[in-house]
């Protein structure tokens, strides 16, 4: 292949339209501010906002996306006129996926998006792992089959790019590959067959029971809640999250017919490693309510093993990996179509390195508390590995019930294959400034480095401070 065919990702974006599902997102932030800042000459960018209507659409934009610190780069770059810019360019768009046509009710406006729409990007989630299963239904895997069906009716779609997660797989071990999920396929040994169909059946029926019973709001919740892991368990699958996005797999490959698809499978999504700075997050994501709880002095021990590989990537490697698939296969480069972005085979981060770096740097930058007090980390996060071992976690609390959702994560014996990445990083050698603009190599992450120096001050800045 021709290292020159994956040359230009600007030229690939200049005058292209792309909508983006989940807007308000911590992935779909980061992607969207880096197509704003490597392509300005972009058509335009439909962004979905739940909202009620396009005011409040564009508030939350405003609120929850454009204000942040992260686009202080593009900010910068248009100055004055960075308002100006961005409603030239983005169109905030009212609606839910987990509703026909999104729920669209701008008749207009979605006349407008089915013409001009050329990529979809499809970030709309839930990650909650014990989510409500009929909320995670609705927007994991209902949300996948609506937003097929509305990709089907634009008229210049040229490929849609869907974010699942490479947990899919369940409690894997060994090797795990970039396959794609059958659909009706489970992970156990149960002769019983996956049906959608029939859970969204049993979800109907559940709700229907409860309500026949006069449950109460938070009686509902904690019966679905408990309701979707039990499914998921059935299946062979650890949690509601992994399961219905698993589910939204299934009908994406078994439905897209002749739509170009993509899916990118991130693992634990951490903060950015160097764009649009290093360094940026948002919220205490994945590992990080580990990192929040140990450094307050809340959590001396938890689930783990020393050796189990934690499989994390920045947010932006994972954005630059979507982009440069989406530019490859625009070339119809490739016939791979499923993508990890994750770093466990290329460059193992073990739970001992978290352990030794959190030890390290929070014994030499102690948190200080909402009343100025500096806590004192006194020794490592004690790992124990089985329900049997020593728990220094109050029952019944909040870190408790964490650690049981956590545990199938921190256990995990799998490493993830990503020989489809490697191949779009192999395309990209030796084209001038590619490597470093769109840089997802996870070789070049030094864990230690990323870490007490970028990561940890990120997340106390922008997360820890603001979770007090």
């Amino acid at each position: 292949m021709p290292m020159m065919e994956l040359r230009n990702v600007s030229d690939f974006l200049r005058g292209k339209t792309i909508l983006v599902t989940g807007a308000t997102g911590f992935l779909a932030k980061v992607f969207v501010e880096k197509i704003l800042r490597v392509q300005p000459d972009i058509k335009k960018l439909y962004l979905l906002v739940r909202a009620s209507d396009s005011y409040l659409a564009t508030q939350r934009l405003h609120d929850e996306v454009f204000k942040k610190d992260l686009f202080r780069v593009v900010q910068d770059k248009w100055g004055a006129d960075f308002s100006s810019f961005i409603s030239n360019k983005v169109v905030a768009v009212a609606g839910d996926v987990s509703r026909d046509m999104f729920g669209l009710i701008d008749v207009k406006l979605s006349e407008e998006m089915l013409k001009e729409i050329n990529i979809i990007v499809n970030s709309a989630a839930t990650t909650n792992l014990d989510e409500r299963f009929d909320v995670a239904m609705d927007t994991n895997t209902m949300g996948a089959f609506n937003l097929l069906n509305f990709a089907k009716r634009c008229r210049n779609i040229e490929i849609i790019l869907h974010v699942s997660t490479a947990y899919v797989c369940g409690p894997g071990e060994g090797l795990v590959g970039e396959e794609p999920i059958q659909m009706g396929q489970t992970l156990n040994k149960s002769p019983i067959l996956l049906d959608i169909n029939l859970e969204k059946q049993l979800i109907k029926d559940k709700l229907s029971e409860l309500r026949a019973q006069n449950a109460n709001e938070e009686t509902i919740t904690k019966t679905m809640k408990m309701f979707g892991m039990i499914r998921a368990n059935l299946h062979g699958w650890q949690d509601t999250y992994s399961f219905t996005k698993a589910m939204g797999e299934m009908i994406m490959g078994n439905m897209k017919d002749n739509i170009d698809l993509i899916i990118t499978r991130p693992t634990m999504i951490v903060g950015t490693h160097s764009e649009p700075f290093p360094g940026w997050i948002e919220d205490v994501r994945t590992i990080d309510f580990l990192i929040a709880a140990y450094c307050k002095g809340t959590l001396t021990s938890f689930v783990g093993h020393s050796e189990i590989v934690l499989d994390t990537i920045p947010v932006d490697m994972v954005v630059n990996s979507m982009i440069i698939a989406l530019l490859a296969h625009s070339k119809n480069l490739f016939k791979n179509w499923i993508y990890h972005s994750a770093s466990s085979l290329r460059n193992p981060f073990k739970f001992s390195d978290l352990q030794d770096i959190m030890y390290s740097y929070f014994t030499k930058n102690p948190w200080v508390d909402q009343y100025g007090k500096r806590v004192v980390v006194t020794q490592k996060l004690t790992l124990y590995s089985t329900s049997t071992d020593e728990l220094r976690l109050n029952k019944g609390s909040k870190l408790e019930r964490i650690s049981d959702l956590y545990k199938p994560y921190f256990l995990f014996q799998g490493i993830f294959d990503d020989q489809n990445a490697e191949k779009l990083r192999i395309a990209t050698k030796g084209v001038p400034g590619m490597n470093e603009e769109f840089n997802f190599d996870p070789k070049a992450i030094n864990w230690k480095d990323y870490m007490m120096n970028i990561h940890f001050p990120g997340l106390v800045k922008y997360s820890i401070r603001s979770n007090i």
